[in-house]
């Protein structure tokens, strides 16, 4: 079974021809796949990518030698048509400009076609309208390449027949990787940052004769000249540490070249136009974001980079009008807002089909003010999400040179400007101590002085001085997730191999004894008693959303990572919603889910959390079978283990029951309460909670207080006898208000005869005909028993008589008769 849970996976596209790009790795993808995920670039999945569906394979060019009109059919031809195989293949062709002499593409026998619109199919040999057919003529929509169906497609004069398809058109192929990022590795938000990690770990782990090294493609080739007629200024630098800036006049913005557009469609990115697309392409190759302005949009001539006035607004690129937050940084031009900064642009800033001069922006926004604004407005785009994490600020006039050098080679005869770049206060260098005794401490295995030098210097980091025990080291300014010198050891261990690190013989704890309750302990036998009987395991995070309807309590976060995650859960049940929710839409419908965890809610005095245990029953009670037929979960089948927790963790703690009233969560339920504690609450939810959820059918819940149920566990255990005395039974027919709960008759029971009294059950419910209207029939069973005696008929009536006039008196209730 696979549970979808609640949360969200970053993740990141990288091309294996991308990558050779950078390095002369002989690696086959699945290795290069392996290998990154040793190093701690977890490859969640890999594909082969071709630039048209199915990569072509069995279609091949062929020469029609043949064709005539069908007997049978005015707007059929049959054909002969040479595939430079054994013999001349017969198909019939429903194009109306298919003609001797031609050369066209030929699907054969056992091809699998994926048109342009609509489901794959398959080329058989059949008989169409009597005649044989062996393969298929081609129109363009037929085989993916275009949307055209205007005819079969008629190749030059010149093309070999027997050609393969994929030859012919040059199908692009690759391999690409989905590798999950952790928030800290921006560095490896690009292809130039995966590739040198990769080549680290060749030149460490397999020690080639001949080291790999990174070739990164040299930029800014251009000469500067054309005037600087577009100035920047910024006027928060706490904001905006860097901005660079280029024209580049002279453009015609157009389709890409077919290079461009298969690399960037193997990563699942859709080609725009040429301009577009090379800012893509470089913020894919080095991690840094890029636009580009219609120059002459940029109304002075004037870049500023400020914080938005009040009341002011945006129009962005998908239409809305957006009023901007004071805190909100901006890319004005003399008079108006173009963009906001690192997260999206407005719908004036963008090149348009006649633009003819660009103005390319490569800048660093300060990570958390592009974090805010994002979330301010919902908006999570490609750029946002590596200024979030924090882009290499010395790599940022890199980058801009690097779109300047590949439009000057899609557009030649432009003309470029020279280079802005606004650094009003200078990254310092990062100096950090080491100590390489440490680092082998913390790994728990003795690796070599050499060694770790080998590895600090092929992630990047220059050794400044060795004395002793005492490195200096210098950072790049791409690794600003490394801090302190654990960050380091984490650098050797990866690309030494985990798996290198030997666990040892022995394992030295500390031995603790503890004469209080274990709470691990008994979390452990729980989550063993349910798992036995079908349960499982769920792990939410503790954010969730205000959408589902928070009270004055909810702890709200000051920075949440997104709308849906922007409180801490005050109750466990949305979550597990969610969950059942996300299982459902993928055809789990019969779920048994339970979690431990927190709630939070402020109170007076700041904060507070409670643990809790909880229970999430719908579907089904039991998977479909031959021999069984399938019963749906109800409210007994849930108390059922409500039961079992209590009996297992409180044993025999008197408890007392009431029924859920006014809570917003349940449409109907009980709480479990002893020593004036509640234990738990549980019953059937809301289906208004439900919808909310979108969760389909019924849903059974049960929310344990597990600080209070743990209070309630005894220190010690007393031992008893065995009573040898006789238990007796009684039963009591009563005819009540419809109002009043089994509890209440319970809990008079017990305040009544607390000595004799050992259970009291229900076992009928009436309510019809036979009894008055607004009233109620509960047949019920009392057990008696003595510890010292069995009892006589003379003393079971007393406890009788007094039950009976109990409920007379309090109960309002008439013992039934008949």
């Amino acid at each position: 079974m696979h549970l979808h849970l609640q949360g969200k996976t970053f993740t990141m596209k990288i091309s294996y021809n991308w990558l050779k790009k950078y390095a002369a790795i002989e690696l086959p993808p699945s290795e290069v796949g392996r290998l990154l995920t040793e190093i701690g670039l977890e490859v969640e999945h890999e594909e082969d990518f071709e630039s048209i569906k199915g990569g072509l394979i069995g279609l091949v060019v062929g020469e029609v030698k043949t064709c005539i009109k069908h007997a049978n059919a005015d707007k059929l031809s049959l054909t002969t048509v040479d595939v430079a195989g054994p013999a001349l293949l017969n198909i019939v062709c429903g194009a109306a400009n298919v003609a001797v002499g031609q050369k066209v593409i030929v699907a054969t026998d056992g091809a699998i076609l994926y048109p342009y619109t609509g489901e794959s199919f398959k080329i058989k040999k059949s008989k169409i309208r009597g005649e044989a057919s062996e393969g298929m003529i081609c129109a363009e929509d037929e085989i993916g390449l275009g949307a055209s169906h205007a005819g079969i497609m008629v190749l030059p004069a010149d093309t070999k027949v027997g050609m393969p398809a994929s030859e012919y058109f040059k199908i692009y192929k690759d391999t690409v990787f989905e590798i999950g990022l952790t928030p800290n590795r921006a560095d490896a938000i690009s292809h130039i940052g995966v590739a040198r990690d990769l080549v680290a770990a060749i030149n460490i782990r397999n020690k080639p004769a001949q080291p790999l090294s990174l070739s990164v493609p040299e930029a800014g080739k251009y000469n500067a000249n054309g005037k600087l007629d577009i100035t920047v200024t910024i006027q928060n630098p706490e904001a905006c540490k860097r901005y660079c800036g280029i024209t580049i006049s002279g453009i015609k913005v157009a389709e890409s070249p077919q290079w461009l557009k298969d690399s960037l469609s193997a990563i699942g990115l859709r080609p725009i136009n040429n301009i577009v697309d090379i800012t893509n392409y470089v913020m894919h190759e080095t991690g840094q974001p890029l636009h580009a302005f219609d120059a002459d949009k940029i109304k002075g001539g004037k870049v500023i980079v400020c914080k938005a006035k009040a009341d002011e607004t945006i129009v962005t690129l998908d239409g809305t009008e957006r009023k901007l937050h004071t805190d909100d940084l901006l890319i004005c031009n003399e008079s108006d807002a173009m963009c906001i900064a690192g997260v999206y642009g407005g719908i004036e800033s963008g090149v348009k089909e006649n633009t003819t001069r660009v103005f390319i922006e490569s800048a660093y926004f300060e990570p958390s003010h592009v974090r805010k604004t994002a979330r301010r407005y919902g908006l999570h785009t490609d750029a946002s999400f590596r200024f979030e994490r924090g882009v290499d600020i010395g790599n940022t006039p890199y980058a801009m040179q690097r779109a300047a050098d590949l439009i000057i080679e899609v557009c030649p005869g432009v003309t470029v400007s020279t280079e802005q770049d606004v650094y009003p206060v200078k990254a310092q260098e990062r100096h950090l101590d080491f100590s390489p005794s440490f680092g082998r401490k913390l790994l728990g295995h003795d690796v070599s002085d050499k060694e770790i030098e080998s590895i600090i210097q092929n992630v990047g980091i220059s050794i400044i001085s060795k004395n002793g025990e005492s490195w200096k080291l210098n950072l790049p300014t791409y690794r600003m997730d490394i801090a302190v010198q654990a960050d380091i050891v984490e650098e050797i261990a990866r690309f030494y191999g985990y798996n290198n690190i030997p666990i040892p013989a022995t394992i030295k704890l500390p031995m603790v004894h503890s004469k209080g309750i274990q709470a691990d302990k008994v979390f452990e036998e729980i989550s063993i008693m349910l798992t036995g009987n079908g349960f499982t395991e769920i792990m939410n995070t503790s954010l969730t959303s205000s959408k589902f309807g928070m009270d004055s309590s909810v702890v709200r976060l000051a920075n949440p990572l997104s709308s849906d995650l922007d409180v801490l859960r005050s109750a466990m049940l949305n979550n597990g919603l969610v969950c059942i929710n996300r299982n459902q839409n993928n055809q789990w419908a019969d779920l048994k889910l339970f979690e431990f965890g927190r709630t939070y809610t402020k109170n007076e005095k700041g904060f507070s959390e409670e643990e809790h245990l909880s229970f999430w029953v719908t579907g089904n009670k039991t998977a479909e079978s031959w021999n069984a037929k399938q019963k749906p979960a109800d409210f007994y089948f849930l108390k059922g283990f409500v039961g079992q927790v209590l009996e297992k963790v409180i044993g025999k703690v008197k408890c007392e029951e009431a029924v859920i009233i006014d809570n917003i969560y349940f449409a109907a339920g009980l709480t479990i309460s002893a020593k004036n504690k509640t234990l738990v609450t549980y019953g059937e939810v809301s289906h208004t909670v439900l919808k909310n959820h979108d969760v389909k059918g019924e849903v059974y819940y049960a929310d344990f207080n597990w600080k209070n149920i743990l209070s309630l566990i005894p220190s010690k255990h007393d031992i008893k006898e065995i009573v040898r005395f006789p238990l007796v039974s009684r039963d009591l027919a009563l005819v009540i208000e419809k109002n009043v709960q089994f509890a209440q008759l319970k809990q008079l029971a017990y305040q009544t005869e607390k000595e004799l009294l050992k259970e009291v059950s229900v076992f009928d419910v009436y309510m019809g005909d036979k009894v008055e209207q607004g009233k109620k029939s509960y047949a019920i069973r009392f057990l008696l028993q003595s510890e010292h005696k069995t009892l006589t008929d003379k003393e079971i009536d007393k406890v009788m008589e007094k039950l009976v006039k109990v409920y007379e008196e309090k109960a309002g209730a008439t013992v039934r008769t008949k």
